[in-house]
């Protein structure tokens, strides 16, 4: 990999991310030595600027950052380096160096389990939600079970626009059935990637 290190320093940028979540954890600097490390040993290491010595994610934590793939940018001048972490990666004990959990997200999905949680939180007449958390278990499973025929059976037809349709029914009567019964997206793909393994 061409690698365009700075003239001045003799350093590249490396922004390091959870390789699963997709988390930016923190960022640090490499010169050609911790690079080189990094790939040896699969442990991330970087040119700390503070201590100007090489410094190995972990060394005295145990927090290894644990080498999954490296790409870098269109100016060959900063490192994507995907990565695996053991702990917190912030040396202040957070999951970041900007105090996020590293926990998945699931794009609009995690918006919309937010929108169920109000609804069933704080119910109003006008929410269909809360009126299916009203209703009770039997209702919503119900729903979900008249959601998946709809969407078989327009699968076996050709109007796209109605199998996406209905496909969106489902998933987001399934959303309000994980929630009724305390779980989340999060809890199913714990599921997935315990088979993954």
């Amino acid at each position: 990999m061409k690698i365009t290190y700075d003239k001045n320093t003799g350093l590249v940028p490396a922004i390091i991310q959870d390789a699963q979540t997709k988390t930016v954890l923190m960022l640090g600097y490499m010169n050609r030595e911790a690079y080189k490390k990094t790939l040896e040993t699969k442990k991330v290491t970087f040119f700390s600027r503070s201590k100007q010595r090489l410094w190995t994610k972990g060394e005295e934590s145990g927090n290894f950052l644990n080498l999954i793939d490296i790409k870098n940018d269109c100016d060959q001048d900063t490192l994507l380096i995907s990565v695996k972490p053991q702990g917190p990666t912030c040396h202040k004990g957070t999951d970041s160096c900007w105090a996020e959990s590293n926990d998945s997200q699931f794009g609009f999905l995690s918006t919309l389990e937010e929108v169920i949680t109000s609804r069933k939180n704080n119910p109003s007449d006008a929410s269909y939600v809360a009126s299916l958390f009203n209703k009770g278990i039997n209702k919503i499973a119900q729903k979900v079970g008249e959601e998946a025929v709809e969407v078989v059976i327009e699968a076996k037809d050709n109007d796209e626009k109605l199998f996406l349709d209905e496909s969106a029914d489902l998933l987001f009567h399934y959303l309000i059935l994980l929630q009724a019964k305390g779980y989340t997206l999060k809890d199913v793909e714990k599921v997935l990637k315990d088979r993954h393994k």
